[in-house]
């Protein structure tokens, strides 16, 4: 043990003072090896069904294990795989696939609560130094881990897929004749949408990146585009509150234009494939403060939510049957969209208070898996309606796994919010940080981080789990305007005012790992296709440009 860590106390305190004198710090008096135990992350939500994964993590938690206090990340993946795996001989050891692991340290309350988590980084030593800083301030109500006591220890598996970093620009896709405002890859990640001010909606070919269907249709700026989860349709609001949905795959219209509301629609939601298998209703918000539910098959308003006293900025259809809007009075309301009776449809629920100035974006935890519905990470969901819609409600249960749904708000007044937004009415906590607006918000698809980009030319990077503070990428010189996550969660790109993209990495976030410049102007929209495969960014420069590995 000695042999590890040579500097170590061995277990206990030796001398309280150092070679000049001073007083050691609790930090620095670490033992040379300390008992942990492992256990399967649990579901954090109390009303969620009982799955087989909650059966395999009830049996997942092992004896106590005695290890070197600088164990890292990798070393207790490969520990978590040894003891999941069994005593199988070499070779089934080498057929047998080694899943990574993320890892958190449970900090609790005097009482033996858990209080929250932290997540082993680097190193079991980092995090303990980490934990008893936390600890040490005076907010906290979680007690300084102990390296006389069994240490608890969580391990949540990530994706075993890896997505290839994007390097390279492979394409410049010209044809808009305005700015492009919003790009968009379809949750199965074969079709990309974009619109901008030219009031064209642009279907592409994402394989050889030419045109396949240029839409007209819109009389104003094409503001919003959001695809419904079953990949068969794409909605596109425009700023004469005019919605349009269109079929991909022949680039007509289906149905006829809906004028939706009096003024410019902020943000368009689709219903999660696993609520409804039919995909059939979306949600408008709006400049003129009111929020609507629509059915896209009958092309009739559902529900009218006004409530608001202010334009309603974004707004998001969450997992739970739940609808989150933001608004510029400062507030987020929660609606029901489902219930028996036909009230029950756009009824209030709450209101969540906090922000001192208005609301300017909304990301949940569940964003991703009602994103893509029934399609996984290589695109490809069963044919059939029912089968899709079963594989679509398996997907969304692995992720509720992970805990209840969580809700992050950014606001001018330069602060986000993170939020348990059915179980509590106030705010988990304030997450401060920022010097200028937050524009932009995104929970990575495991849901184990969320990035916050602001026009401050930073991008911060949160806990999805508690909401603390992780990193601050630094390196552009514009102002961030968005932020999306590759599908593995391992990477992120952000893209600013300064006319490039950055790609990080979420292992080293010290600086960017690739810098994708070449737009002529400030690049307005960004997405990450669902498969992984590219980036596709738009740009002021009215191209598009595809980026890969």
């Amino acid at each position: 043990v000695g042999k590890t860590n040579p500097d170590a106390k061995l277990g206990y305190a030796g001398s309280k003072r150092g070679r000049n004198g001073e007083e050691l710090k609790s930090a620095d008096d670490l033992p040379s090896s300390v008992v942990i135990q492992l256990s399967a992350a649990k579901s954090g939500d109390d009303d969620a069904a009982t799955t087989s994964a909650d059966e395999d993590a009830d049996e997942s938690s092992f004896p106590p294990i005695d290890v070197p206090i600088d164990t890292n990340t990798s070393q207790l993946e490969a520990l978590v795989n040894s003891l999941l795996n069994g005593d199988d001989d070499e070779d089934e050891k080498k057929k047998t696939q080694t899943t990574p692991y993320a890892f958190y340290l449970s900090r609790t309350s005097p009482s033996g609560e858990t209080v929250e988590d932290i997540e082993i980084a680097t190193s079991l030593t980092d995090a303990i130094k980490r934990a008893n800083a936390l600890a040490a301030q005076s907010s906290s109500s979680a007690s300084p881990i102990s390296t006389e006591a069994v240490i608890k220890i969580t391990y949540q598996p990530l994706a075993v897929f890896r997505v290839r970093p994007v390097t390279r620009c492979t394409d410049t896709m010209p044809g808009h004749t305005d700015a492009v405002l919003f790009v968009s890859f379809s949750g199965n990640g074969k079709n990309l949408a974009s619109g901008g001010g030219d009031t064209t909606v642009r279907f592409w070919d994402v394989n050889t990146c030419l045109p396949k269907h240029t839409c007209p249709g819109h009389r104003n700026h094409i503001l919003c585009l959001a695809w419904s989860p079953d990949a068969t349709k794409l909605a596109s609001a425009d700023k004469n509150g005019v919605v349009i949905i269109w079929d991909p795959t022949t680039g007509k219209m289906i149905g006829s234009p809906i004028k939706a509301h009096s003024k410019w629609i902020t943000s368009i939601a689709w219903e999660p494939m696993h609520r409804n298998k039919l995909c059939e209703r979306l949600v408008t918000s709006s400049k003129d403060n009111l929020v609507k539910i629509w059915n896209v098959r009958t092309q009739r308003v559902v529900a009218t939510m006004s409530g608001h006293s202010d334009s309603v900025e974004c707004c998001k259809w969450g997992g739970e049957g739940l609808i989150y809007t933001g608004s510029r009075d400062r507030t987020i309301k929660v609606w029901g969209a489902e219930g028996p009776n036909n009230g029950d449809v756009g009824k209030l629920v709450k209101t969540l208070t906090g922000h001192g100035h208005r609301v300017n974006a909304l990301a949940l935890s569940c964003d991703y898996v009602c994103r893509t519905g029934p399609f996984d990470h290589t695109g490809t969901a069963p044919a059939d309606v029912d089968a899709a819609f079963t594989r679509a409600v398996e997907r969304y249960e692995e992720v509720k796994i992970q805990g209840p749904e969580r809700l992050v708000s950014g606001s001018d007044d330069f602060t986000l919010f993170y939020w348990h937004p059915r179980e509590l009415k106030k705010p988990v906590k304030r997450l401060t940080g920022h010097q200028q607006a937050v524009c932009s918000i995104s929970f990575s698809p495991d849901a184990r981080h969320f990035a916050s980009a602001s026009f401050d030319k930073k991008i911060k990077v949160w806990d999805g789990r508690n909401g603390n503070f992780v990193a601050t990428l630094t390196g552009h010189v514009g102002a961030v305007y968005q932020v999306a996550w590759s599908s593995d969660s391992r990477y992120l790109v952000t893209a600013s005012k300064d006319s490039t993209a950055k790609l990080w990495q979420v292992s080293d976030y010290k600086k960017a790992k690739e810098t994708l410049p070449g737009h002529a102007d400030e690049v307005y929209a960004l997405d990450w296709s669902p498969n992984g495969s590219a980036v596709a960014t738009g740009s002021k420069d009215r191209t598009i440009k595809i980026w890969k590995h």
